[in-house]
């Protein structure tokens, strides 16, 4: 397995929700960010749908969920986290997502970005639709580090603000199945980690168990395709 070397890297990690980026790859946030690598979050929205009680409302639900993505960030050793204007349910991959982006590509010089694979509408081993945000996000990171931020006529504008052109040196895209990882990461010394950035969601797991066992039998799954114990795969993009 090829070992990244994450000592002096910056990590910017793109989702839709709150919860999003630490389901995806916070184990490999975290083993990055002990290696050495500066890990930034930028999430589009703050999951205002994502609550069922009856008095709770869509501000008071964001309030919480911020809450609970930092201190969940802060387990994992994530330098800080930023969220965009964008409402749930309500992401789209135009011009105006795909600059909030750029912005922050250009803003932190990432070596390496990791997002959602926008290429699954469902999953029917696990018996799921791929959320439309989780796409949405998805296709405009992608689109944002090619050919968008690393072109000086993109978004010119943007050197006003002292943000120059950036090249992304690879894509990492969240695999929820083993068989369609091309590149795996190693994080039997940091699942425990990404188990409690998980349960600092609380708000979205009334009974975590379910979702302790879940992660921990994905991570095994992963982990056999990889030849270890516990894994994180990904879609891995080296960009030309």
């Amino acid at each position: 397995m090829d070992k990244i070397n994450f000592k002096n890297k910056v990590i910017l990690v793109i989702g839709a929700h709150p919860d999003d980026n630490d389901f995806g790859s916070a184990g490999t946030s975290a083993k990055a960010a002990k290696e050495g690598a500066k890990v930034f979050y930028l999430i589009a929205t703050k999951g205002q749908r994502g609550g069922s009680g009856k008095k709770l409302t869509s501000e008071k639900l964001a309030r919480i969920r911020d809450k609970e993505q930092q201190a969940a960030a802060k387990v994992l050793g994530v330098k800080k986290v930023h969220f965009l204007d964008f409402f749930d349910g309500e992401l789209v991959a135009d011009l105006k997502l795909k600059e909030q982006i750029v912005i922050f590509i250009r803003k932190y010089k990432p070596d390496y970005v990791f997002t959602m694979d926008p290429s699954r509408f469902y999953y029917k081993n696990f018996g799921f639709i791929n959320h439309s945000d989780h796409r949405a996000v998805g296709e405009a990171a992608l689109d944002a580090c090619y050919p968008l931020a690393r072109d000086l006529l993109s978004f010119p504008e943007h050197q006003k603000m002292g943000l120059k052109p950036h090249k992304v040196r690879e894509i990492f895209l969240s695999s929820f199945s083993p068989e369609e990882a091309n590149y795996f990461v190693d994080i039997t010394k940091t699942l425990p980690q990404k188990i409690k950035a998980l349960s600092k969601h609380r708000s979205q797991f009334p009974d975590f168990k379910p979702v302790r066992k879940r992660i921990t039998e994905r991570a095994v799954a992963i982990g056999k395709k990889a030849g270890v114990k516990y894994a994180e795969g990904f879609i891995r993009l080296k960009l030309r």
